[in-house]
């Protein structure tokens, strides 16, 4: 098969991308032809990355809560490895339970990751790109951002304010080129998804069946697809976004979740 290069001559950099969505994002952006700065609050992921793709993906550990660990290796890609083009935010934590039993730390760490990490890296990107007058900012967030979910109100309600913070910015640098747009998963197979089925006690297998069906007694629509996606479905979506196949689009969140929210 052709590899299509449309991305040839971009850099981007990528969050949470030692695995699942990440990696996913990570592998198609390369297939296109753009580098990669790859990082992950865990290294390992990202070094096998760069061992597999040696001339494209660039490793990085970086902790995404951390404000100035942003910064500085924004600014030390931008000296060393060139200005980003691309900018997409994977990283995320789930930290599940009703809101009655969740804890003000575990409150705390998913805003931190999956909200705080955003700001910070659209705050550092947003800033190089709008003065060169292009870019394409992702965020991934959830579909669950959308829809009220039983036992997922930090990830919920973390994932919701990252949506609109990407709209907003998207607001403020679409005159200066620069164009900012999320993707909202449903339920994919990744390790995330795969410790809430073990964390259930129900098999993997009666798990995914149970997802595609639907739950009415925790007020939960199926798949009218009939599957769970695949890391790829969401990178494709990410791919398309940054490409100028997009290029007249900003502002949007893009739900790749098989229907599972019946978005009108």
């Amino acid at each position: 098969m052709t590899v299509d290069q449309e991305l040839a001559g971009r850099f981007a950099l990528v969050t949470g991308a030692g695995r699942g969505i990440g990696e996913a994002v990570v592998h198609a952006l390369v297939e296109r032809g753009a580098r990669v700065l790859a990082t992950d609050l865990d290294p390992a992921g990202v070094a096998a990355l760069a061992v597999k793709h040696p001339d494209r993906v660039t490793a990085r550990a970086l902790d995404v809560s951390d404000a100035d660990a942003v910064e500085r290796l924004v600014d030390e890609a931008e000296r060393e490895l060139g200005p980003l083009d691309i900018a997409v935010s994977v990283a995320g934590i789930l930290r599940g339970g009703k809101v009655t039993e969740l804890s003000d730390e575990d409150w705390a760490a998913t805003f931190a990751v999956n909200t705080d990490g955003v700001f910070h890296l659209g705050r550092a990107t947003a800033r190089r790109m709008t003065e060169r007058g292009h870019g394409s900012i992702v965020t991934v967030a959830s579909n669950a951002a959308g829809i009220p979910r039983t036992g997922m109100a930090a990830y919920a309600a973390s994932k919701a304010a990252a949506v609109m913070f990407t709209k907003c910015l998207g607001l403020e640098v679409s005159a200066r080129g620069v164009r900012c747009n999320s993707v909202s998963p449903g339920s994919t197979l990744t390790e995330m998804q795969r410790a809430m089925w073990a964390d259930s006690g129900v098999d993997e297998t009666e798990a995914a069946r149970r997802i595609v069906a639907g739950d009415p007694e925790s007020y939960r629509t199926g798949i009218p697809l009939g599957r769970i996606a695949d890391p790829e479905d969401i990178a494709e979506a990410v791919v398309f976004l940054v490409s100028d196949r997009a290029r007249h689009i900003t502002l949007h969140d893009l739900y790749v979740d098989g229907g599972a929210t019946l978005r009108a």
